[in-house]
């Protein structure tokens, strides 16, 4: 498939998808939110993909939506739903990213704003530059955060930083959003490439199948009871147990030596 908004790269079982419209800090127009949702798509079917890394061409991660091209429309005479737009553009996008059964990294730097920051949030994990910087502006252009934020959000930072977040579009720098827990690790601009590399390349040789079923698992676990989890945790395990990997983990245990898994 090829894409004419993105990159899609697939190397040592890391797939690398970059957002390519550096001209316009990445702003997500109908085109490009498409294409994402494939992208993550043709990973999830692809057996080579064990780990995907998401970052943005250029001076950042992603601005947001294309204000100006959404202006140019509507400038046109053409009318758009808000909800349309969210329900069939930012959300089938965002679950592509959720609904995958394997890893993804963010790679931040500069500015993952609005939707961009909806984006980053979508990931597992997050790596930052230390000028990186992640804003809900919504609120600037009278709008309510949208493609998950909402959901995202206060289970990282909690309600009340949520809350001021979305509401007075505060913009959290590198090192504040490492402190309360809004990206996994920040490193100065020249490690980046180097540290997402060595987090890419340790999920590209883990057990993958467990790693995507812990990442389902703990998204169920927001709105599943105690006897719930404990019950998918048993379905879970029982599924882990039958891959090849497992058997292989015990086998390297039993053998003294490190496992070769080959997530399946």
């Amino acid at each position: 498939m090829t894409f004419e908004h993105l990159l899609y790269d697939v190397q040592n079982g890391v797939c690398t998808i970059t957002l390519n419209r550096p001209d316009v800090l990445n702003a997500l127009n109908e085109k490009l939110n498409y294409e994402l949702k494939d992208a993550f798509t043709q990973a999830g079917a692809d057996d080579a993909v064990r780990v995907v890394v998401l970052t943005g061409a250029g001076r950042g991660f992603c601005s947001g939506a294309d204000l100006k091209s959404e202006a140019a429309f509507q400038s046109g005479g053409g009318e758009r739903s808000l909800a349309d737009a969210v329900r069939n553009r930012y959300n089938p996008m965002i679950l592509a990213i959720r609904n995958l059964p394997k890893p993804v990294i963010g790679r931040l730097h500069g500015v993952a704003a609005g939707a961009g920051c909806s984006l980053a949030l979508a990931c597992d994990l997050l790596v930052a530059s230390e000028e990186a910087v992640l804003a809900e502006i919504f609120i600037g252009i009278g709008l309510v955060m949208d493609a998950g934020s909402t959901w995202f959000l206060p289970r990282i930072v909690g309600p009340m930083k949520a809350f001021e977040m979305a509401t007075m579009g505060t913009k959290v720098a590198a090192k504040e959003a490492l402190a309360i827990g809004l990206v996994n690790k920040v490193v100065p601009a020249d490690q980046l490439d180097a540290t997402v590399a060595q987090v890419a390349g340790y999920y590209a040789t883990a057990p993958t199948k467990a790693v995507g079923l812990i990442k389902q698992m703990l998204q169920k676990s927001f709105g599943f009871s105690l006897e719930e989890m404990l019950e998918w945790e048993a379905l879970c395990q029982d599924a882990a147990g039958r891959t090849q990997d497992h058997r292989e983990g015990v086998q390297a245990f039993l053998e003294k030596r490190k496992p070769n898994f080959t997530g399946r």
